[in-house]
């Protein structure tokens, strides 16, 4: 498989992965009446799922460089802290469906803004009359599953 297939197979997978995520995290945050404590929760297993792949790809020696790293970057951290509890708290009162689908817009928005400006480092990728073209349907798509 051409490593273009493996990253866009892993992608629709990690795709697919979110919305489960927010069904189960949201499920467990009202069994346990707090989605803060549901968040934790998630986040102890990601950390420890991350530190068991930090090991057995050899890549913990990688940690000793994070100190010089630019600050900004570990902003990444709350930005996943917002997206886990955000949707963990509002699913069960708005819908799993419904609160992706506006994920989903957002990350449309964002990400044509990073590629087109090359930020934070992205490959530039200017925002065409097509490429706009192509989100604005994918917005409306997700305007139209919003209609009842």
């Amino acid at each position: 498989m051409p490593p273009t297939s493996i990253y866009a197979t892993t992608m629709l997978a990690a795709g697919i992965g979110i919305p489960v995520l927010a069904a189960l995290n949201a499920a467990l945050g009202q069994r346990l009446g707090a989605p803060v404590a549901a968040g934790v929760i998630l986040f102890l297993v990601a950390l420890s799922a991350a530190v068991v792949t930090l090991v057995l790809t050899g890549s913990a020696p990688a940690l000793a460089k994070a100190s010089g790293a630019p600050k900004h970057l570990f902003l990444a951290g709350l930005l996943v802290a917002f997206y886990v509890l955000s949707i963990t708290y509002v699913a069960p009162h708005f819908g799993v469906g419904n609160a992706v689908f506006f994920v989903l817009l957002g990350q449309l928005i964002s990400a044509a803004a990073i590629d087109h400006f090359g930020l934070f480092g992205a490959q530039v990728s200017p925002l065409s009359l097509t490429r706009s073209g192509g989100i604005a349907l994918m917005a409306a798509g997700v305007w139209l599953t919003q209609q009842a």
